[in-house]
């Protein structure tokens, strides 16, 4: 396949997917073809902002139709129908975090990916962004590691009238909407991802009175080594997350950007490992992406970052009560 010839179809239309179709539009490896929505007012508006030719308010026909990939950004309750409607009708998907609610959903997508010939990718940023490995590499000069903070705790700019009484999408666990599963998923990736899968793990949730889980914590042992993972939808961080080792630590700016990678060695002074920087992290993922459907890159080792990810919030959610409804394991 020629890079200019994948056309995406994108499904959602929040702030998340305008940022994507910004960035296909930036690139040389991809065109916007089309979007779907529930309905046309919305899906022209979306369509006239970033240029995209047609709109489809009927799901059969948008994927029916000329498109190559599909990119999802809809409610986290439709990521696993939708991805694998999509794989059925042989269209490659890149589906935003997390991917699938579970990973025995996210096992069964991938088998049906296989099965169709397509490639499905999680759209997490920091799983694809070199920041992280300059982490990994920086992590070399800090000796032994023994301890490591993933931080990452963002006031919700809908919390507010959550509290007022009104209840958005953002605050309904009904769609498949947890601080877990919106925030700290970056979080528990980017363990994932340094650390790979921990001998236990333990976690406390706190749950607001509509049955959103609201913030969490999570305690992650590996030998010799302890991992904590903390995450909130209704307070801010104020540190970095940060990685120590014997001889130094790294620290990691916000983990949704990697904006930055710190080397402080014990006794030292700091230094930038960053190294430069798009406005927009979100060239890396469909780099890879785009490699993957072009038989360029092996999808594995991206695909199975996510199933450990998944895994590893399946338990913390089995420890703290969060279910949705509706929810199938995938098997």
């Amino acid at each position: 396949m020629n890079p200019i010839d994948l056309r995406i179809g994108v499904i959602g239309s929040n702030f998340v997917a305008d940022w994507f179709c910004d960035t296909v539009n930036g690139s040389d490896g991809a065109v916007l073809a089309a979007v779907y929505s529930r309905t046309d007012e919305r899906g022209n508006a979306f369509a006239e902002k970033h240029g995209i030719p047609a709109v489809y308010t009927d799901m059969e026909a948008f994927l029916s139709s000329y498109i190559d990939a599909v990119y999802i950004a809809s409610p986290n309750i439709c990521h696993f129908p939708q991805a694998m409607d999509a794989v059925r009708h042989g269209k490659h998907v890149l589906v935003e975090k997390p991917a699938c609610l579970n990973e025995g959903q996210f096992r069964e997508l991938l088998g049906a990916a296989e099965r169709s010939g397509v490639v499905v990718l999680e759209a997490m940023r920091p799983g694809h962004d070199p920041a992280l490995e300059r982490a990994r590499e920086a992590m070399g000069q800090i000796g032994t590691v023994r301890r490591a903070v993933f931080d990452f705790c963002q006031y919700s700019s809908r919390y507010d009238r959550y509290k007022a009484g009104e209840i958005l999408n953002a605050f309904n666990p009904a769609l498949g909407n947890a601080a877990l599963m919106d925030i700290g998923v970056y979080a528990v990736h980017c363990c994932a991802m340094l650390f790979g899968r921990p001998e236990s793990v333990y976690a406390k949730s706190v749950i607001l009175q509509n049955g959103m889980e609201g913030m969490g914590t999570a305690f992650l042992t590996y030998p010799g080594l302890q991992a904590e993972i903390v995450w909130s939808k209704i307070t801010d961080s104020v540190s970095p997350s940060v990685i120590l080792g014997e001889g130094g630590a790294v620290l990691l700016g916000k983990l949704s950007t990697v904006e930055s990678v710190t080397l402080v060695p014990r006794g030292g002074e700091a230094s930038d490992v960053t190294g430069d920087r798009p406005e927009n992290n979100m060239v890396y993922e469909l780099a890879d992406f785009l490699a993957a459907v072009r038989g360029e890159a092996d999808p594995s080792r991206w695909q199975e970052n996510t199933a450990l990810t998944l895994s590893i919030m399946d338990e913390i959610r089995r420890q703290n009560g969060i279910v949705f409804p509706g929810e199938s394991s995938g098997t």
